[in-house]
């Protein structure tokens, strides 16, 4: 029995619900520093804020994995998770930038920190199980492309989100302006749209979308096999601590791609957290203490147009990625691209003035292209489709273990190494991505296709 093949258009639709999640995803990136920062947080103080990411990745994705590959009902096996997921994540972007509405039963810096882990909770709900939709829902040949259009989608979506506070203010005249302690408008609206646009998109994949059967998985998976070929798991598990077994066993190819993945998203981290005030810093000549000037709100308004940028080119990037790979290998193309990528952020110490970190994010936007598709089209291919939610949801630990460690020690370094010159946490992640590219070497990918 095979996999049918799916028309560009049905694996859009199918991924078309990351739009919206990275949209999402994309407002909490480039402005949950700023928010903090305006309830009263220290620079120092942001990493440990964020760790609330992580962790509930960490905790999040392995459960919602497995029981979402053991989940079949009148809206199928993946989509009851991002659905769910995608109204808890649209009620935390609605609230995050208001928590100084709740100033009267707690600071606004602790409501806001915890509408952070609403989102992120939810995030984490909705995401793995729309990768796990893809691994199931494609076969070998097409799933290059599947997790390209994917990371084109994810770039789209992200554009929008990192654009929009910046376009109500330029182009919709919505004030950025604000008072110490209170979030500007412009950023208001901007989560407002991104939570309306979230369910949106999420209801097209919902609608458009067919799941293969458990039955149908299950004729599939004798087709899967590791690369001594032997089934990798072939019984149905019934516990949910099983997820540590399923660890322990995890295919070579995961191992070798978990220090791929720690570096990549180690630098990916500390990019997020402190380009806002190391550009505010290091371009704009603010002082580490200031995130309530009309400057630093420009500043923060410019970092949305940057990251925006690095999106926009990954999302072009990722329709080129099946053409790359199918030439160079996936293993080359990545690693290629995280050097790009490395260097990208490495460039931003020596870029003279603002317009020109337009350049480095080119880069940025090459290696996040790959982050998002080749690691995930490598491990596809080594795992059984009745384990894919599951191993989807571990593979998300070699995602968030980075961040937590980055978190813990990314804002003493900054303090105390950096002497509160968050443009050197910028660097370090740079370095993170060349490591990262080095690594790749080491991983085997056991059904790429090279053209010949």
């Amino acid at each position: 029995m095979e996999k049918r093949r799916l028309s560009f258009w049905q694996i859009w639709n199918m991924s078309f619900g990351f739009l919206g999640i990275q949209m999402g995803f994309a407002l909490q990136n480039a402005n949950a520093s700023r928010i903090l920062q305006i309830f009263g947080a220290d620079v120092h103080e942001l990493s440990w804020f964020w760790i609330i990411a992580p962790l509930m990745g960490l905790i999040v994705q392995p459960i919602v994995g497995y029981y979402s590959d053991r989940t079949w009902g009148k809206l199928g096996r993946r989509k009851p998770y991002f659905l769910v997921g995608a109204i808890l994540a649209s009620i935390g972007l609605v609230l995050m930038p208001q928590a100084d509405m709740f100033i009267a039963f707690l600071p606004a810096l602790w409501v806001g920190a915890g509408m952070l882990m609403i989102m992120d909770a939810s995030f984490n709900i909705a995401m793995e199980p729309f990768r796990a939709l893809v691994g199931d829902n494609l076969r070998t040949d097409q799933r290059t492309a599947g997790f390209s259009i994917q990371t084109a989608l994810i770039g789209f979506g992200a554009v929008i989100g990192s654009w929009l506070p910046y376009a109500l203010n330029h182009w919709f005249g919505v004030s950025n302006e604000t008072v110490a302690g209170v979030v500007p408008l412009n950023l208001v609206w901007s989560f407002i749209i991104g939570a309306l646009i979230l369910i949106g998109s999420i209801l097209v994949t919902v609608i458009t979308t067919k799941e293969y059967s458990p039955e149908e998985l299950h004729a599939f998976d004798n087709e899967h096999l590791d690369s001594a070929n032997t089934e990798i798991l072939v019984e149905d598990k019934s516990s949910l601590l099983d997820i540590f077994e399923d660890f322990t066993k995890m295919p070579a190819t995961m191992r070798q791609l978990s220090w791929v993945q720690f570096f990549s998203w180690f630098g990916l981290f500390g990019m997020w957290v402190f380009a806002t005030p190391a550009i505010a810093q290091h371009i704009y000549g603010l002082p580490h203490t200031d995130s309530s000037s009309s400057t630093y709100q420009d500043a923060g308004d410019w970092i949305g147009i940057l990251f925006g940028v690095y999106n926009l080119v990954s999302a072009f990037y990722a329709f080129a990625l099946p053409y790359i790979a199918k030439q160079l290998g996936r293993k080359r193309t990545h690693a290629i691209s995280l050097v790009i990528g490395g260097l990208g952020l490495l460039s931003i110490y020596i870029m003279p003035d603002k317009n020109w970190l337009i350049v480095s994010m080119i880069g940025i936007g090459i290696a996040w292209a790959s982050i998002l598709a080749m690691p995930y089209a490598i491990l596809a291919g080594s795992i059984s489709p009745k384990k894919m939610g599951v191993y989807m949801g571990i593979f998300n630990f070699f995602i968030v273990i980075p961040q937590i460690i980055n978190a813990l020690i990314g804002g003493p370094l900054v303090k105390y190494a950096y002497g509160n010159q968050a443009i050197f946490a910028l660097m370090m992640s740079g370095i993170s991505f060349l490591i990262a590219a080095a690594l790749v070497s080491k991983v085997k990918d056991v059904d790429d296709v090279v053209q010949k």
